[in-house]
């Protein structure tokens, strides 16, 4: 028991220090000891989600532990002390950090035969990713040559952020999609509807624009 819970902190630790662009978007907007009583308690509640959680399994566990946990904590430490800064803080970073990974892909894409790569990869990353086995239910439509669809009908983001009481960080990760995806040379990505957003379905489409 020692070693396990010695192994939780080592890895909330761990977790924590990877997320230190919210931690210093907090100290922008709060004096340092309210920055760091927050940020204790982020790794406080992080620990104990993680601890309450240890018998997810691995393609769950991926998601879980490093996205959906982490960011709740986050939040949840910062709602104590000011809900609209917490809900502000979190949308700008996610909002922030997903812009510079559609930016790099993007110039990517210039790259001859990237665009077709990339694509045809999402069929097989998502069925890892996305299926079953990382808490989620799907549709996967049949492989065309030119686009990619599928249809989440299950998440675990809102399943597990609705558990810790966030479940409005749920749109924020559905928006991640379209700030990593929705501006990306010759490729276009659409979704009209997400379970974020109160819908029954996330309806994914990745296609290759011709000419572009």
């Amino acid at each position: 028991m020692v070693n396990e819970n010695a192994e939780l902190k080592k890895k909330t630790i761990k977790t924590m220090k990877g997320k230190k662009v919210f931690k210093d978007e907090i100290a922008t907007r709060l004096s340092t000891s309210e920055s760091e009583k927050i940020w204790r308690d982020a790794h406080e509640r992080l620990y104990r989600m993680y601890d309450e959680h240890q018998n997810l399994s691995k393609g769950v566990a991926m998601h879980t532990d490093g996205f959906i946990f982490p960011a709740a904590a986050i939040y949840l430490a910062m709602k104590e002390t000011d809900p609209d800064m917490a809900y502000d803080v979190m949308k700008k970073i996610m909002a922030e950090k997903s812009k510079k990974t559609g930016q790099m892909i993007a110039k990517c894409c210039k790259i001859p035969g990237f665009k077709k790569y990339f694509l045809n990869m999402w069929d097989s990353m998502s069925h890892k990713m996305f299926g079953e086995a990382s808490g989620f239910k799907n549709v996967f439509y049949p492989k065309e040559k030119e686009s990619f669809r599928m249809d989440i009908t299950q998440c675990p983001y809102n399943k597990y952020l609705t558990e810790q009481g966030c479940p409005e960080l749920n749109i924020l990760f559905c928006e991640n999609d379209v700030h990593s995806y929705g501006n990306l040379p010759g490729l276009k990505f659409s979704r009209t509807k997400t379970i974020g957003a109160g819908d029954e379905l996330c309806d994914f489409k990745m296609e290759l624009v011709k000419g572009k």
